[in-house]
């Protein structure tokens, strides 16, 4: 079975969002404490256009998708002057759910960082989500607790709704 990790393409873009719509409605379904909104197109196509938005796929099928940056200062504060990749939004096509994505996208953000230079690989969740907490956990990521955001001006609507569960993995010097 093929199966790939490579950058999004503009084709991508109608599938990224219907995957972001069914991850809103499997946090509604959950109770989780924070739904994700509706994401800015306009953020999305800047990611895929700067080879920033991630996809997996099996036999040609987008399984998973995420984005990446190098900076996030609003969310990391001081610690934003450390080099790190930042992952964000994680969505599973639900046809693939239960294949650990999240260790699978683990494994690759390590060797990502690796080639890059860089020293940590970073994640945020927003509001306290026991389940998410563990499985990032169980990823490899040390839960570093949850802090409140100063300035959420400018980021996606539901960071202003609740504080930040903060997560890193510090790769070997």
């Amino acid at each position: 079975m093929r199966r790939e990790i490579v950058t999004s393409n503009a084709q991508d873009i109608e599938e990224i969002f219907r995957l972001y719509r069914l991850a809103s409605a499997h946090q509604r379904s959950k109770k989780t404490v924070v739904v994700w909104p509706e994401f800015e197109r306009s953020l999305v196509e800047k990611e895929v256009e700067e080879g920033r938005q991630w996809k997996y796929t099996i036999e040609g099928q987008i399984a998973c998708v995420w984005a990446t940056t190098y900076s996030d200062e609003q969310i990391w504060g001081a610690h934003n002057k450390d080099k790190a990749v930042y992952i964000h939004r994680i969505a599973t096509n639900p046809e693939f759910r239960g294949q650990s994505f999240v260790k699978k996208i683990t494994q690759w953000a390590i060797g990502h960082a690796k080639e890059h230079g860089l020293a940590y690989i970073r994640l945020d969740t927003i509001g306290k989500n026991d389940r998410l907490i563990a499985l990032y956990k169980d990823a490899g990521f040390d839960f570093l607790g949850m802090f409140e955001l100063k300035d959420t001006k400018g980021l996606p609507a539901h960071y202003g709704e609740a504080p930040a569960c903060l997560f890193q993995i510090q790769l070997a010097p």
